[in-house]
């Protein structure tokens, strides 16, 4: 499964290449780092830089990480195996974030657990769902968060006990001294082919929270909240500055669709934006229906990654790997975000 990059590189001359290239992802971007990869995993670094230099201010950069990834075992293996094995690998691409700088890391929806929302099983994978600010997953994140002074963005699947054990989607926020410094539950819940979500969570009751972390005002808007353009811009409305896009879709279902919504979004309401999406196939035990009229399956089908970031002004990088586990690394000017909007003459007034 190649990329949209790969392809263009086999069949477009070199000549012809880099003006090809302009024109679907915008300016140049100067590479971060030299392109690693091997037969699981890749690392991809760009400068997303401001072509504006001003003369009185400094840039205002930072480093933001997405990381997209496969689950490490079979479905039908122990909650606390599958668990365990994830925060093993993920603990490993932590350390090489940090070894390049990142400033704020943000994982794929549902991270730590297969994107198991289809099968209409609440057991075993509501055995998943635990507390966004004391249960195991913050808990393992929040000593990388203090190591590396980084802040991290953990998806989860959250079980509330002071509201009846009532579940979420959840985002929380770790920040750099390893403190939780908040969350956001996810505001629109898909209820379309084999996404049956609302078995498991209802619509989020947190409205559309920036969070002000030492490096940037940040917003998560959670996977099928990208579809819905109200959503993104109640966020800049907010005062967001960079708004990750955690998510989990497969190949056939809205994938013409994933290259555009987030860099609309940037383009639209002047931040950047970060869509992480994850890989691979996750095969469960029990065959499942959608209500379709197709045959009983037993898989969603392939999570194709290609996460990318876009700047205010349009220009995004590269995708990463349809089926590999990777990093993709962006030196952001927050600067860029005030500038597109003079240069545009763009103006938000909140009546």
């Amino acid at each position: 499964m190649a990329t949209v990059e790969e392809t263009l590189e086999k069949y477009i001359p070199e000549k012809e290449l880099n003006e090809v290239k302009r024109i679907l992802y915008g300016r140049t971007l100067l590479p971060l780092c030299d392109k690693w990869e091997d037969e699981e995993f890749e690392i991809q670094g760009w400068r997303m830089n401001s072509e504006i230099i001003e003369e009185l201010r400094p840039p205002r950069l930072v480093r933001v990480g997405l990381i997209q990834h496969k689950i490490v075992l079979p479905t039908t293996q122990p909650i606390l195996n599958q668990r365990d094995a994830i925060y093993k690998k993920i603990g490993s691409y932590i350390a090489r974030a940090a070894q390049y700088n990142v400033q704020i890391l943000c994982f794929q929806e549902a991270w730590n657990m297969p994107f198991a929302f289809c099968t209409r099983e609440k057991y075993p994978w509501c055995e998943f769902a635990e507390a966004a600010e004391t249960g195991p997953t913050t808990i393992f994140l929040s000593k990388f968060a203090k190591e590396y002074n980084m802040v991290i963005i953990s998806p989860i699947l959250e079980r509330d006990s002071a509201d009846g054990d009532t579940i979420w989607n959840t985002c929380v926020v770790i920040n750099k001294d390893g403190k939780v410094l908040g969350k956001h539950r996810k505001n629109h819940i898909p209820r379309i082919g084999d996404f049956n979500e609302s078995t498991y969570y209802m619509e989020g009751n947190t409205g559309h929270p920036v969070f002000d972390t030492p490096y940037g005002r940040i917003a998560i808007n959670i996977c099928y909240g990208r579809h819905h353009p109200l959503n993104w811009l109640m966020f800049g409305l907010n005062g967001a500055e960079i708004v990750f896009n955690p998510s989990a879709t497969t190949q056939g279902l809205s994938e013409h669709l994933w290259p555009i919504e987030a860099r609309c979004a940037a383009i639209a309401n002047s931040y950047y934006t970060c869509a992480i999406n994850r890989v691979g196939i996750e095969t469960f035990e029990h065959e499942f229906t959608s209500g379709d009229g197709k045959p009983a399956h037993k898989d969603f089908g392939n999570f194709y990654g290609s996460s990318y970031i876009t700047a205010p002004d349009g220009t995004r990088t590269p995708g990463l790997s349809r089926h590999k586990d990777g990093l993709l690394i962006g030196e952001l000017d927050l600067n860029l975000c005030r500038q597109t909007k003079d240069i545009w003459g763009f103006r938000v007034s909140i009546l």
